[in-house]
């Protein structure tokens, strides 16, 4: 294994032992506090642009496999662990992380203390960094506090289908539902196809479509980066906008910031985000503990009189975690019902939506 380095703009510089494919990577550094689902993690199209740091110490060891996956690849630019174990259980026959993060291209750490390295994030805030191979790191840091943050980017445009793919459901007389793929995990889609046929839309699919094409309503899913970035104001946010009164919609972590933009709400960036299957919720008189995977939350205050109004909230910051219209047939969760990984005690949102459909006739 070879000698590499993490470096974050504030100055740190952490030496450990480099493993998957050996390449300096640059990215937004964020930590994920889930004890395992680590492979789903690293193919959620959500941490695109990201370097992901787990809490857990250990890491690997049931290997990899080809059934939990939440994408067609590994989308983190890095990957960093406290141990990476190199000698996985056989229960999956599958690779190790090593294999599966060369095949996929990108780099990872091990052997750096994850708890002091999270500490600080958690202080400081979300920073900028690096996982740096066969090159100085101290040049590699000014060249971090250079770069702009992969949010920046249109992130939405990498993570989004290209082109309009249908999947059907076997169940019989299944309503069908657009879905709005911002980055979409494969986990809502297996789940909405259990109910409904799915036509799954690159995120800038325009009114026209939905006026030459008939879907009963519409799914806005997960993704990553900033959800206010100005290509999705010119696309996925004023196109649900144009058409929120004319179909039941439900909307899934970004999807419930994109559903408050559309109806002229704020998002901010949280300092440090909200990423593991371990944030408890409060809805009505009951707290569910929920997977999540986001830095941006909705502005309570930009929603005042827009209809909206706060049905679920993060017990552990007060943060927004759920929306409802209040005559329209339109809610949004930030957390993740689908799960994978996590708990799936708020699968019967999928049944909601579908209620809230068939009540449409």
């Amino acid at each position: 294994m070879a000698k590499c380095f993490l470096v974050l703009e504030d100055g740190t510089i952490l030496e450990g032992t480099g493993f998957g494919f050996e390449e300096t990577a640059y990215g937004e550094v964020v930590f994920n506090t889930g004890m395992t689902g680590y492979q789903e993690s690293l193919t959620d199209p959500s941490y695109l642009g990201q370097i992901l740091i787990m809490s857990y110490p250990l890491i690997g060891n049931y290997g990899t496999n080809v059934h939990d996956v939440e994408s067609g690849k590994v989308q983190v630019r890095g990957f960093t662990v406290r141990q990476n174990c190199d000698e996985p259980s056989q229960m999956y026959q599958g690779k190790t992380l090593d294999e599966y993060l060369k095949e996929n291209r990108v780099p990872g750490i091990s052997d750096i203390d994850t708890r002091s390295l999270i500490i600080n994030i958690r202080e400081k805030g979300t920073p900028r960094g690096a996982i740096v191979f066969n090159e100085d790191p101290m040049e590699v840091l000014e060249k971090i506090r250079k770069m702009p943050f992969p949010s920046e980017e249109n992130l939405v445009g990498m993570a989004s289908t290209k082109n309009i793919i249908r999947h059907d459901s076997e169940r019989k007389g299944a309503k069908t539902v657009a879905l709005f793929d911002c980055g979409a995990k494969a986990n809502i889609i297996r789940e909405m196809k259990k109910r409904f046929n799915v036509i799954q839309l690159p995120y800038d699919t325009p009114r026209k479509w939905f006026r030459d094409n008939e879907v009963d309503g519409i799914m806005i899913s997960n993704g990553p980066g900033d959800p206010a970035h100005p290509a999705l104001k010119g696309t996925v946010i004023r196109t649900i906008g144009e058409v929120k009164e004319d179909y039941p919609i439900m909307g899934i972590c970004m999807g419930n910031q994109l559903l408050s933009l559309a109806f002229k709400g704020n998002t901010y960036k949280l300092k440090f985000g909200h990423r593991g299957a371990n944030q408890p919720v409060k809805h009505k008189d009951r707290v569910f503990i929920t997977s999540q995977n986001h830095g941006y939350a909705v502005d309570p205050a930009s929603i005042e009189g827009s209809g909206l109004e706060v049905t679920h909230v993060n017990a552990n910051d007060g943060t927004i975690e759920g929306l409802t219209h209040k005559e329209l047939p339109i809610f949004s969760v930030q957390y993740h019902p689908e799960a994978r990984p996590g708990p799936m005690d708020t699968t019967f949102l999928f049944d909601d939506f579908a209620k809230m459909l068939e009540a449409k006739r």
